[in-house]
């Protein structure tokens, strides 16, 4: 990729020896195993299995779990640059931030001990590869409304239900379900741990045909009657899950802003590149005072995005990121995403709307970030009542 689109420093929490080498072994293992089969896995609608247990092999997986349950006894620095780094070695589809930032510290937080040292040493290697079932087809960003109900059955539970949008759903073998087991209000909801391999009852529906996010196999999972053991229920207590899903939501949605200002300065610095080169009326694109301002203005908003969530990461790793916090971070940051990345594609002229062109996918791709997570409209709910 081009040279960096911002003239930003890493601080120096992000700029320390080990970290530096993490980095550099991540972006070579993305760019040497992985981007050369990029268009291969937009074409199948998945990353190929393989490489979750190359990533496994390679440290990547659960690296900010402790040593103890297998993982790398990081910290959220390394999921940071697991992201970032995708995105600068233009991989797409992998979806190792969920397995990683979402899925692992639901057992690592909320876990029995038993329940983390059955499931974390295997996520860590790559033999289970996991996924968390929120949504469904009438609930969208209401979860208090999930229909899916986990009933009791002898010495375990049967669930019965659908999911939909679910990232990783055609891949995974470890899913967190969430799931109505009575009760009222908060309290009706709660979180079970399902290893499907082989499960009776448990059945992947079609890989979504979506607008963008083409390699990512997004699927729509149903449970007829599916039996699970006792210790699926995700801790020892029911209707803990509506709670469980709330303390960790400021970081999916801090992710979401690492995403977003990493797209966006992906964009730009291609787009810096592609106005250099690329001539109209005998001069570069560049030259022309259109073209010098947009960029200067999508500069400013790159450089202002990447500030703001260090600053959001920062706070997070001494533990005092609040939700309201991270929910103006993924907000404002995806809101921005989409408008830089338009006005780079615009900057590309036709060649911006065919896919051949990165600027095309990633204009595509950048419009569920709007919308997953929480969408932004609820984010403005969560920030409205911090008032």
């Amino acid at each position: 990729m081009a040279k960096a689109a911002i003239d930003f420093k890493n601080p120096d929490w992000y700029d320390e020896e080990d970290i530096n080498i993490f980095r550099e072994a991540v972006h070579g293992f993305y760019a040497r195993e992985m981007a050369p089969h990029s268009e291969e896995f937009r074409k199948n609608k998945k990353v190929d299995r393989k490489y979750w247990n190359m990533a496994g092999e390679m440290g990547l997986l659960n690296c900010a779990i402790p040593e103890e349950y297998g993982g790398g006894g990081g910290d959220y620095r390394h999921e940071m640059i697991i992201q970032e780094e995708l995105i600068k070695a233009n991989v797409d589809g992998f979806g190792l931030s969920l397995h990683n930032a979402i899925v692992a510290p639901y057992i690592l937080h909320y876990g029995t001990e038993e329940q983390k040292q059955k499931w974390l040493p295997k996520m860590a290697t790559g033999e289970l590869v996991g996924a968390i079932a929120m949504s469904e087809p009438g609930t969208g960003s209401d979860l208090q409304n999930v229909k899916t109900n986990a009933k009791k059955d002898g010495n375990g539970w049967v669930i019965n239900g659908s999911k939909t949008f679910i990232t990783n759903g055609g891949t995974a073998n470890l899913i967190v379900i969430v799931a109505d087991t009575g009760g009222e209000g908060k309290h009706s909801k709660s979180l079970f741990v399902v290893e499907t391999d082989d499960l009776e009852g448990f059945r992947r529906g079609r890989i979504l045909d979506k607008v963008g996010m083409d390699a990512q196999d997004t699927a729509e999972l149903f449970f007829d009657d599916m039996k699970v053991p006792a210790d699926a229920l995700l801790g020892t207590d029911t209707g803990q899950g509506f709670i469980q899903l709330m303390k960790e939501l400021p970081q999916e949605r801090l992710n979401i802003a690492v995403q977003g200002v990493a797209q966006m300065e992906a964009a730009l610095a291609d787009t810096i590149a592609y106005v250099k080169d690329r001539k109209a009326f005998g001069q570069p694109i560049l030259n022309f005072q259109n073209t010098q301002f947009e960029l200067a203005e999508c500069k400013t908003i790159v450089t202002i995005a990447k500030t703001f969530v260090y600053d959001c990461a920062e706070k997070h790793l001494r533990g005092e990121l609040d939700t309201v916090t991270a929910s103006m971070a993924k907000y404002w940051v995806t809101d921005k995403e989409c408008e830089v990345i338009d006005r780079c594609l615009q900057l590309h002229g036709g060649y911006g709307f065919m896919n051949e062109y990165r600027i095309g996918r990633m204009y595509r791709d950048s419009r569920v970030q709007r919308i997953y997570g929480g969408t932004n409209e609820i984010m403005k709910l969560v920030i409205a009542r911090s008032l």
